[in-house]
């Protein structure tokens, strides 16, 4: 990406922090991993892809929402994500029913932590970026009855950052 590209996709992040990643990635021909990374300072920290790590201590979570954006569909699934393990070169989601199948894990490069504004509420999600910048699928800290995020799920959010993502500092 050259310079005044990259400046522009900063200005543009730092006006529409809420937008959706995949769309302004397409818009503006960059990967996701390019806009998760022009997000304004702090609303983003991508760390190393310790895949097993992240989604073993996501399956203690509990209640969240997975979202895979493709350019065809979005799909969500909100629910407990299962525990998996590493078999015959996939992460395999141990469940018979609900969210199961078997993840590419591999193929993924980085984990992203943001925390962000979207449709006048914070959010917090994790992107599990691919080898390629792709975002392989989202998980987003669940919302409470109040829709507020769950503090419980927030602080293992940040737990989880600090030890794949540490803050620079």
């Amino acid at each position: 990406m050259q310079n005044a590209e990259l400046v522009g996709l900063k200005a543009y992040m730092a006006d529409n922090p809420g937008a959706v990643i995949e769309d302004v990635a397409r818009e503006r021909k960059v990967t996701p991993r390019a806009v998760l990374e022009a997000l304004p300072g702090g609303m983003a920290r991508i760390g190393a892809g310790k895949f097993a790590a992240a989604m073993q201590d996501i399956a203690e979570w509990g209640e969240v929402t997975l979202i895979v954006h493709t350019d065809d569909a979005i799909f969500e699934f909100t629910g407990a994500v299962p525990k998996g393990e590493v078999g015959r070169g996939y992460f395999n989601l141990m469940q018979p029913k609900g969210l199961h199948g078997h993840l590419r894990h591999e193929r993924c490069a980085a984990i992203a932590f943001v925390e962000r504004p979207f449709m006048g509420k914070v959010s917090a999600f994790i992107a599990f970026i691919n080898c390629d910048g792709g975002i392989m699928f989202k998980v987003f800290v669940g919302r409470d009855e109040t829709r507020a995020l769950r503090g419980d799920q927030l602080a293992r959010f940040h737990a989880l950052a600090d030890r794949i993502a540490p803050k620079a500092g």
